[in-house]
């Protein structure tokens, strides 16, 4: 630990100051152009895009910036923290063996358009700007779940929404100069480019045919993969920046080493040179998308309740536990890889392998709350596609209907240990709660939740998987319920610890 004993508050002013251990931006950050919009800047944004953008700045690749967006009220108190440390922040990324601290300097300012969208929509059509990015998360988006299509009743479409205002700006945009735009999506949904371009063009349909023409034309709208574990910074780590770095940052980022990003090569207009980076750019995101939905996010729904069960409260602590841990490879072992396609450069076995021990990396202290968010929304996108295919094959579900049982126990509010769960934010957690309350009389009655499990509710197989993981984890607890199950023919034999 350093002698010093007073934080430096970080600003550009702070940067010549910093311990030598904390690598700090050696490009000029008032020439950068502003070039990005980034719309939802969060842990995550900072952690993977801004982050790339940064490294690009400070190898020579480029000279564009990022100005962040926020469309939200909440998003304020990013925009104040951003704009009072001259939106520098502090990136620590904990690997197993060791910590590195970084100040990004990618981001050169921020527009909040929660109030007033005007300024927002004059930043996407200055020529400036060449790409919009989002990671707005899976609400964010105006569209039906099962069909894809563009929902105008969706608490997502209308006035002063992300989408909405994305449109404003293009038709801006259009009437200026009408030069070509990139929207990329950074939010972990299927087909990401293709929900952005559908949730983009619904709400651009109410400016007319000539706003709808030009988009068709000049934007693009490039599916990406991307993948980085980052929590919800605590009030832990800004005091570990402080005694360790002597950083007074307000709001620094904690990541893993780990980060994977894979982007269709669909850009409109100007672009970055990714490729000079650890990107891979490719005219097939798919096989790459599917492989991190139904492994890592589907690994992380699955053991998210059932850790709460049991009051775990991170997931290295879950991780720990070796039943836990069995569950997690058996499930993306045998129910999960085996109905995934090849994934070109991707060897599935060691991909697995790393998420076990991403997710048993005792220095990241990824929260079990942040993994319970968004059930309803989590579900269908990243476990039901797997079950629906083993179903299809009559293969294997039943550690997929053990975490959808522990999902419905959940709801209930009560760990195993008798204490109150605090519910994490859920977009249809009135309906949830409403179906799991009904599950206690009759088991199967969960899966008559429609907004999840659509027409998967009709099949006797998992009905019947269900129920019986249900009664299971009712009678003998998580734990023993797992070990029942990796104890019968199949899974039992192939678990690997």
């Amino acid at each position: 630990m350093s002698s010093k004993t007073t934080p430096v508050k970080l600003d550009s002013a702070a940067l010549s100051q910093l311990e030598a251990r904390v690598a700090t931006p050696t490009y000029d950050r008032a020439v950068l152009r502003p070039s990005i919009v980034h719309v939802g800047v969060g842990g995550f944004h900072r952690a993977h895009l801004a982050t790339y953008v940064h490294e690009l700045c400070e190898a020579g690749h480029t000279d564009w910036s990022i100005i962040g967006a926020g469309v939200l009220e909440a998003d304020a108190t990013m925009a104040e923290v951003l704009e009072d440390q001259d939106y520098l922040y502090t990136l620590i990324t904990r690997g197993p063996d060791d910590t590195v601290v970084d100040v990004i300097g990618s981001i050169t300012g921020f527009v909040l358009g929660a109030q007033d969208s005007t300024p927002l929509i004059e930043l996407i059509a200055a020529p400036s700007t060449q790409i919009i990015s989002l990671t707005v998360t899976e609400g964010g988006y105006p569209i039906e779940d099962l069909t894809g299509l563009y929902n105008s009743e969706s608490p997502a479409a209308g006035p002063g929404t992300a989408f909405a205002i994305i449109a404003a700006g293009l038709d801006a945009r259009r009437r200026s100069h009408g030069q070509p735009l990139t929207i990329v999506s950074c939010d972990n949904i299927i087909s990401n480019g293709d929900a952005a371009h559908v949730s983009t063009v619904g709400e651009a349909a109410g400016f007319g045919d000539e706003l709808t023409d030009w988009i068709a034309e000049s934007v693009s709208f490039p599916n990406s993969m991307v993948d980085r574990i980052t929590p919800t910074t605590s009030q832990s780590d800004r005091d570990w920046l402080s005694e360790e770095c002597q950083i007074a940052d307000r709001w620094p980022v904690v990541t893993e080493p780990f980060r994977q990003w894979v982007i269709e090569d669909d850009f409109a207009g100007e672009r970055l040179p990714l490729d000079e980076l650890d990107v891979i750019v490719t005219d097939d995101v798919e096989p790459y998308e599917l492989m991190k939905l139904r492994l890592l996010n589907a690994g992380h729904s699955c053991i998210a309740y059932l850790s709460a069960l049991q009051d775990f409260t991170t997931v290295d602590i879950a991780m720990a536990d070796p039943l836990i841990r069995q569950f997690l490879d058996a499930f993306l072992r045998i129910e999960s890889a085996p109905v995934l396609a090849d994934v070109p450069g991707i060897d599935i076995d060691a991909y697995i392998q790393s998420l076990v021990e991403r997710f048993s990396n005792p220095e990241i202290g990824d929260q079990i709350n942040r993994l319970c968010l968004d059930g309803s929304a989590k579900f269908p996108k990243f476990l039901l596609p797997t079950i629906r295919a083993q179903v299809e094959n009559s293969g294997p579900i039943e550690l997929a209907s053990l975490a959808l049982a522990g999902w419905c126990e959940y709801l209930r509010g009560t760990t195993e240990n008798g204490n109150a769960i605090e519910i994490a934010s859920d977009p249809l957690l009135d309906a949830a709660t409403k179906y799991a309350a009904m599950s206690v009389e009759e088991p199967d009655a969960f899966l008559n939740f429609e907004d999840v499990f659509g027409d998967l509710n009709t099949s006797d197989d998992f009905r019947a998987a269900f129920t019986s993981s249900l009664d299971l984890l009712r009678t003998l607890g998580v734990a023993s319920s797992i070990n029942t199950l990796l104890e019968r023919p199949g899974p039992g034999d192939r678990a690997s610890n």
